[in-house]
């Protein structure tokens, strides 16, 4: 993902989830790296792609490697629990 790719998922995050929290559960960092694992809560109060808001509560989990050069943010590589997310939307049944 390039850092516009993540600037442009941010707003729309943001925009679906106005009062979503990212608790930093860990972090570790290794020369130009720095890894990091969130928990992100928070209510469907907007559009979420194509799904209206719910109204529903996130919580899931994300993990993102940084690479820095030069003091800044170079690279993101990052995982969601996608299937939970959209469950929690109720986009895809729950087992």
């Amino acid at each position: 993902m390039s850092l516009e790719q993540d600037r442009q998922f941010n707003t729309m995050f943001y925009e679906a989830f106005p009062d979503a929290q990212g608790i930093v559960e860990q972090m570790i960092a290794e020369g130009d790296r720095v890894a990091v694992r969130v928990t992100w809560r928070g209510t469907h109060m907007g559009k979420w792609m194509d799904i209206a808001p719910t109204g529903n509560k996130l919580n899931i989990t994300n993990t993102a490697i940084f690479r820095i050069a030069e003091g800044k943010l170079a690279e993101i590589w990052a995982t969601t629990d996608t299937l939970r997310f959209m469950q929690q939307l109720g986009a895809i049944p729950s087992r």
